[in-house]
């Protein structure tokens, strides 16, 4: 994902907290993992939990890898998914 991505979605997320607080709650949790990537990963492997720190170089991927799960998911009818135009 691009910044300018990432920061589509915040403001739509802020735009649209009260009509879908479960959807910006979901985003949250991304970005918190994903930060735990970027600061669990050195620490994991400055202590030697080598397992820790590929867990935690997979939050890395997890923004663009839940954008682009929901996009699917929008696509099939699955899940509506109000925000996928903003990313585009």
């Amino acid at each position: 994902m691009t910044l300018d991505q990432f920061h589509t979605l915040k403001v739509w997320h802020q735009n649209h907290s009260r009509e879908r607080p479960l959807e910006r709650h979901a985003w949250d949790v991304v970005l918190l993992l994903w930060i735990t990537g970027w600061v669990g990963g050195p620490v994991a492997l400055l202590v030697g939990a080598f397992g820790w720190a590929m867990l935690c170089i997979g939050f890395l991927f997890l923004p663009g890898a839940y954008v682009q799960f929901r996009k699917r998911l929008h696509r099939e009818r699955l899940l509506r998914c109000d925000w996928i135009g903003a990313v585009r």
